[in-house]
């Protein structure tokens, strides 16, 4: 069966991929994905565990001259994806609604990619919680669904705490923890019963 022959299974907009070990793409390796879209044309998200190495929120504020309180300036900036890479991406808490535009996810958890809620984050008004990305993760029609059925991705619910409250560095045990999986307990081989 190939990619394209898989049919669509569900709407996992709103949850959270964690990849398992035997991710052939090391650019995933204990990646978090959460979902921003995903439907049976393809699927959208953003690494959420991944901060940029030597890359704080002032320096990339400051190149797009935007000004920048001291409150926010050494926030982290996230590698969200391969996918676009000098194209910012927030994913933020749903009590934030740009001007321009904003993709509301699902209750809690909204994702916008304007030049306004950088401004308002610069100036510490913007969103309650939030993470700022360089690039997304995308798939094709089929893609993400023939990844899962390959053993690539596990899936759990997105919470808050798991989001904006979790160390980086935990993310991705916290959210195996979330669905009852030991990671000493996952191997990279995967298996049809």
């Amino acid at each position: 069966m190939t990619a394209n022959t898989i049919k669509f299974s569900g709407n996992l907009a709103g949850k959270l991929l964690i990849a398992m070990p035997g991710m052939g793409d090391l650019r995933f390796g204990q990646s978090v994905v959460f979902m921003c879209a995903h439907s049976e044309d393809g699927a959208m998200g953003l690494i959420i565990n991944k901060p940029a190495q030597d890359v704080v929120l002032g320096d990339v504020l400051g190149q797009l001259d935007i000004d920048v309180s001291q409150q926010v300036r050494e926030s982290r900036v996230y590698i969200g994806g391969p996918v676009e890479t000098a194209r910012g991406f927030v994913l933020h808490s749903r009590e934030y609604q740009s001007n321009l535009q904003t993709l509301n996810v699902d209750a809690d958890f909204g994702m916008t990619c304007t030049l306004d809620i950088l401004e308002e984050i610069g100036k510490a008004t913007g969103p309650a919680q939030s993470q700022l990305m360089l690039g997304y993760a995308g798939w094709g029609a089929g893609q993400l669904e023939a990844e899962i059925r390959q053993n690539g991705w596990l899936v759990c619910e997105a919470s808050f705490e798991l989001v904006f409250g979790t160390d980086d560095d935990t993310k991705w045990s916290k959210a195996l923890d979330s669905i009852g999986v030991n990671p000493l307990t996952l191997s990279s081989a995967g298996g049809r019963a």
